[in-house]
């Protein structure tokens, strides 16, 4: 299972949960302080789901797909060029 490094920045003033059930058994879960930022690895097309704790008990904020939390852009070799050190950024 391939996975994509991902990242995601609390930008609100409370704790949040980010919590993903992927593709197959993955399985995170990771408390993220204010303005913390937690860098991770998912799987493409897992959902990541950020709960706070509200009056009534935990509340869904939003739910993200793993593939908008890129942090670092895939990398392959250019058309026609036998040398690996022509990489273009997609």
């Amino acid at each position: 299972m391939a996975l994509l490094s991902c990242g995601y920045r609390n930008s609100s003033d409370r704790m949040v949960i980010l919590r993903s059930c992927g593709p197959g058994e993955f399985y995170l879960e990771r408390v993220v302080f204010p303005f913390e930022l937690l860098s991770f690895q998912a799987p493409k097309g897992a959902e990541l789901e950020i709960w706070t704790h509200g009056l009534g008990g935990p509340e869904l904020l939003e739910t993200l797909p793993s593939a908008e939390l890129l942090i670092e852009p895939e990398l392959e070799c250019s058309e026609g060029s036998d040398d690996p050190a022509w990489l273009s950024i997609r």
